[in-house]
């Protein structure tokens, strides 16, 4: 099944070790506020944590109560991150398998430029259109959480 793919970049005023650093912090997770019927995260935390961050598995809790698992597979925080959400609780575990997630970043001088590329893999050609809605809400909720990373604490 072909995935639904979307993309949002933002420049952001840190390096690409800084927001690798953001984004291995459990605590800075809640800030994804979600979008509109979508939820936002109401905490995470390591089931595993490696050394090199590959293999290191998150527990996600959603605002509504849902939960997923973000599981990292690649980790070189210069340049790319990326893991796969998977094991969603219902009701979107009836509409995907797995979702992908890249962060690429090129430097800028003091900032970066970053791109999230996700790819969502709908269950079947009938779930797709349903799970193509949501990647709408999504993709506001991820360029809205790009814009609150790009903001000075």
């Amino acid at each position: 099944m072909q995935p639904i793919v979307f993309s949002c970049q933002r420049t952001i005023p840190k390096s690409g070790m800084e927001i690798a650093s953001e984004i291995a912090n459990m605590e800075r997770w809640s800030e994804f506020d979600g979008y509109g019927p979508l939820p936002g995260i109401e905490r995470a935390e390591y089931e595993v944590r490696t050394e090199t961050m590959i293999g290191s598995r998150v527990r996600v809790r959603n605002r509504d109560g849902s939960t997923h698992v973000e599981e990292f597979y690649e980790w070189d925080p210069d340049h790319k991150i990326s893991m796969q959400l998977h094991e969603f609780s219902p009701p979107l575990s009836n509409l995907a398998t797995h979702f992908l997630e890249e962060w690429t970043f090129v430097a800028q001088g003091n900032a970066t430029h970053a791109t999230r590329t996700f790819q969502l893999f709908p269950k079947s050609s009938f779930t797709r259109p349903l799970l193509w809605i949501i990647s709408l809400f999504f993709r506001r909720a991820i360029q809205h959480h790009l814009m609150k990373m790009a903001k000075p604490l």
